[in-house]
């Protein structure tokens, strides 16, 4: 018997069935740089696939009722510990619709990506998981800080894909407009 669209999914209540018959969320991702122009990285792997591991930003989905800025804000706590001032984050300066395969289910994740700078961050230490979700626990392996150049020669997988590209622009200053990157097919 096929699952209803809108049926809640394992990975987590933000995750529902659509209609295309690909779990959805909304997500809500954040550019975090440093002082150095580092960008801040989480890798993980699939519990089903362990020997495959990716590089991606920080964030997650948007609870109902939340605003994409607030879920960015909140996932960012969640993930790192790091407090932003809601003045720091702009944009959102991306967006992008993900289609992949994650926890046994195919996935589709229309995305928000804002930019923020964190002053003072010089490596891992300073880092919390105190907030991950027990799915975080389990597919989150490290988190990094990385510089452009290294980034480009990183490799595994990197999503969204060229993300030092992308980031690069944004060094000094965003430019005000939205730029719109389209569906990605990341399996």
């Amino acid at each position: 018997m096929a699952e209803a669209a809108g049926a809640p999914s394992s990975l987590g209540p933000d995750w529902v069935l659509g209609d295309d018959g690909l779990y959805f969320r909304r997500g809500a991702r954040v550019l975090l740089l440093d002082d150095a122009d580092r960008i801040l990285l989480a890798r993980g792997h699939d519990v089903d696939q362990p020997e495959r591991s990716w590089w991606f930003t920080i964030g997650g989905g948007v609870d109902p009722g939340e605003s994409d800025r607030d879920a960015a804000l909140r996932e960012v706590l969640e993930e790192t510990g790091i407090r932003l001032d809601p003045g720091a984050l702009v944009g959102p300066v991306y967006t992008r619709s993900a289609i992949f395969d994650f926890y046994r289910q195919h996935c589709r994740q229309d995305e928000v990506l804002y930019l923020a700078r964190v002053a003072g961050a010089t490596g891992g230490d300073e880092l919390s998981r105190d907030g991950w979700t027990d799915v975080e626990h389990d597919v989150v392996d490290e988190m990094r800080w990385w510089s452009l150049d290294d980034l480009r020669g990183v490799e595994i997988e990197v999503f969204p894909e060229g993300l030092a590209d992308l980031v690069a622009p944004l060094l000094g200053g965003w430019d005000g407009v939205t730029h719109h990157l389209g569906i990605a097919r990341e399996d």
